[in-house]
């Protein structure tokens, strides 16, 4: 009872913490944009019937909307039910991850709890399109919490056990489950000499897997050099290509790396690091090496490299640099046979914590004081009622909007209304990564729509035309055959 009411205290604090400085729990935003619909499609084949080439360009690759499909289908819970399901299941695989690898790198318990409050000050990692931490569910983050049991896993030499985790994250999100492979594998090699002999065979295996997926199966293409129709579908992804990078984005991500090995040697001088955690230094700085080493192919944008968007790779570095930093400076004068000062630890949890939680209370209080911190379904706005009348009609129709509109009302037409929409700009250029077609797509329809806020009876009824649309969301006014309106937005029919 002594381990458990701490540990299930932590946990709960550490959601409202994480949840509050992400701006609260919302579903259908961001990056569901592409796995709701994904998820839908899975659960009925029938939606989607023009889009759904779209949907799979990047679906192809993983197998979580079938997982979801799956349990959705089974125990018949809704998906804004569901996706609440898998956003606690992160949550509370990261704290577990946190509280395992804690009691393992530190002395103190304090520590720990200065490791899950740092942790929850939620910050972007510059210029590779990832967060530390994504408040709604993302399969991103649910291979990262499989990803941090595996750190600690390795941590106590459970080397199979830390193979196995990184296998099942695969099955959640491939990319995020390679960057552990990777960590974890260097580590393994450092720390015995039997897995070193296992690296060639496992590089050569992956290579083989790879090399059949490029020849004959999901990334078939995938070596094409990105012409200019497809960098300009990519053009506002500023993560993709870290030769472009700014100074201050080289500095600050391969400045983890320095501020990673500065904590080892701190640790080390200090008489409490291990071997396990040079490992993990180790397999960070093999991370930062394959970004390095991809370089020159990101530069000659070959599409396959591009697509897996390495820089990523930072995001892993910077959470293996956070858990050493917390270990060098709550250890920081510590001997090897003394404890260490526990009144350091205390003070440095007591501030990280007070931090995150004036930060939390701040966004959800004054930044976003109409936002819940759990909004577990979309909100009733003008958008949404549009989108519910839309999601009335027959699973084929196709819809015309602004092609911001997921940005601008909050959740996209695929989302909310689960029909096919002519563009939604943000995911669709974000799917273009991965597929020459959905580029081209892209910028003919962009280019198609030109300045929404410009457009006419005359140019709807041409896009009608040419794209089999059937109905134009704006807030327009417009001399076509309503079907629906409310305070802010016309639903025209096109017709």
């Amino acid at each position: 009872m002594s381990k458990v009411l701490p540990f299930a205290a932590g946990a709960a604090i550490f959601l409202v913490l994480a949840t509050a400085n992400g701006a609260g729990y919302r579903y259908g935003v961001s990056d569901q944009a592409f796995y709701i619909p994904a998820v839908a499609r899975a659960i009925d084949p029938s939606l989607f019937p023009r889009d759904g080439p779209l949907i799979d360009a990047e679906g192809r690759l993983l197998v979580i909307d079938e997982i979801l499909g799956g349990l959705a289908r089974g125990t018949g819970l809704s998906l804004p039910t569901l996706l609440l399901a898998g956003y606690i299941a992160s949550v509370g695989l990261l704290w577990v991850g946190l509280w395992l690898i804690g009691t393992r790198v530190y002395r103190s318990r304090w520590a720990i709890a200065a490791l899950g409050a740092a942790f929850a000050l939620r910050h972007r990692i510059p210029r590779t399109s990832a967060n530390s931490f994504e408040p709604y569910f993302h399969p991103r983050m649910l291979a990262f919490g499989v990803g941090t049991l595996a750190v600690a896993a390795l941590l106590r030499r459970r080397a199979g056990l830390a193979v196995a985790l990184v296998a099942l994250s695969a099955l959640l999100h491939v990319t995020t489950a390679l960057w552990f492979a990777v960590l974890i594998g260097v580590a393994l090699a450092v720390l015995d000499a039997r897995w070193r002999r296992l690296v060639l065979p496992a590089v050569l295996a992956a290579g083989a897997v790879l090399g059949a997926a490029v020849v004959a199966g999901p990334l078939h293409g995938a070596l094409a050099i990105m012409d200019a129709t497809w960098l300009g579908a990519v053009a506002s992804k500023d993560s993709l290509f870290a030769t472009d990078w700014p100074l201050w984005a080289w500095a600050a991500n391969t400045g983890l790396l320095a501020l990673l090995w500065w904590a080892q040697r701190t640790r080390e001088r200090a008489g409490v690091a291990s071997a396990e955690d040079r490992a993990l230094a180790w397999g960070a700085t093999a991370l930062v090496a394959l970004f390095l080493a991809t370089l020159p192919l990101v530069a000659a944008k070959v599409a396959l490299v591009v697509a897996f968007q390495i820089p990523r790779v930072f995001w892993l570095v910077d959470f293996v640099a956070l858990v050493y930093v917390i270990g060098a400076v709550t250890d920081a004068g510590a001997s090897g046979v003394g404890a260490p000062s526990r009144h350091r630890a205390a003070i440095v949890a007591v501030l990280l914590l007070a931090a995150a939680t004036a930060r939390g209370a701040y966004i959800m209080l004054v930044e976003r004081p109409e936002r819940a911190l759990f909004e577990i379904g979309t909100p009733a706005t003008p958008w949404e009622q549009a989108m519910r009348w839309i999601a009335g009609r027959p699973p084929d129709v196709h819809v015309l909007a602004d092609p911001g509109h997921a940005w601008k009302y909050g959740t996209s037409v695929r989302v909310s209304a689960r029909r096919d929409v002519l563009v939604e700009e943000v995911k669709d250029s974000a799917i273009a990564i991965y597929s020459r077609e959905a580029a081209i797509r892209f910028v003919d329809r962009t280019a198609a729509i030109g300045d929404f806020s410009a457009l006419t009876a005359d140019s709807a009824r041409a896009l009608a035309d040419r794209y089999a649309l059937d109905y134009l969301v704006t807030e327009t006014d417009l001399p076509l055959p309503l079907a629906y309106r409310n305070d802010q937005f016309r639903i025209y029919s096109l017709r």
